[in-house]
């Protein structure tokens, strides 16, 4: 009986064994080979140059502008996703009905298109928007989208706007799950307030919230629809991610071997942060008791 159901396991998990192996496991074997080669997409015919593209792209500026960015997205899209996240969390959870409405309410714009939402903002921000025509009547004038502070927040906004209802419906069961009894007891002590959602609910959120933050992390490392639409990685590469670096180097620029290098680069970034940033987080867990 163990055996069959092992076997029905292994039936059961194959299609998506198999989906894995052929979009996944094949593309990195098969990008890791063109990494070392110069082949252009197009031309049947390469070479092999060893190490000549990670050289290269070690000593790129817009690849030191794409490892840059990724942290300067961390620096506004984590603070301003956790903080409206939790608002949204803590607020329907107070709520004494209908909960699961309002949570889906906040979900929908995760489920909304990337591209849809940065044509809204683009043409919400244009130069002869309404907004725009108004705040030129006072004298103010601001190039959205051409100057780098402005480009960062706008579209760490649109991720943070697309991505609040998904990490707040995490944080949501991770409140539903806090034993009332340890706020009955903390009443019994005396504490109230904030002080009571600062030494109780915050530390007691931390299975949560080391989800969202891991999470939150993660798309920063993949932001690329949002920053294509919008900005195309300017200006000055202020915006220029490391998916956006990876697609202008193959598919506008013909160099595939040289993408290739720089998304195993990416990867080899993405894994130490998200490893080190895995870490602090688990040094925070351990001061509240949790590892």
């Amino acid at each position: 009986m163990k055996e069959n159901n092992n076997r029905l396991g292994w039936f059961f998990t194959s299609p998506y064994l198999l989906y894995s192996i052929v979009f996944f496991l094949i593309p990195l074997i098969w990008s890791f080979y063109l990494s070392f080669t110069n082949w252009d997409l197009i031309a049947p015919d390469f070479q092999y140059i060893g190490f000549d593209n990670f050289v290269k792209a070690i000593k790129s500026p817009s690849v030191h502008a794409a490892f840059w960015v990724t942290y300067k997205f961390m620096l506004v899209f984590v603070p301003l996703v956790s903080v409206m996240a939790l608002i949204v969390a803590v607020l329907v959870h107070s709520l004494p009905r209908y909960k699961s409405l309002f949570l889906v309410g906040f979900f929908l714009p995760y489920l909304s298109s990337g591209v849809v939402s940065s044509l809204i903002v683009q043409g919400f921000l244009s130069f002869n928007s309404p907004v725009n025509i108004s705040l030129r009547k006072i004298g103010i004038h601001i190039d959205w989208l051409g100057t780098s502070w402005s480009a960062l927040f706008i579209v760490g906004l649109i991720l943070a706007w697309k991505f609040t209802g998904y990490y707040a419906l995490i944080l949501t069961a991770s409140l539903e799950s806090i034993d009332q009894e340890v706020y009955e007891a903390a009443a019994i002590d005396g504490v109230t307030g904030n002080q009571r959602f600062w030494s109780i609910t915050l530390p007691l959120l931390y299975p949560g919230f080391y989800t969202t933050l891991i999470l939150a992390f993660g798309v920063t490392f993949g932001i690329f629809t949002e920053v294509y639409q919008l900005t195309g990685g300017g200006p000055n590469f202020a915006t220029n991610t490391w998916q956006m670096e990876i697609f202008s180097q193959a598919f506008k620029n013909l160099q595939a071997g040289y993408a290739s290098a720089v998304a195993l680069l990416a990867a080899i970034a993405t894994f130490i942060s998200i490893y080190i940033i895995r870490k602090l987080l688990e040094m925070w867990g351990a001061r509240n008791g949790w590892v």
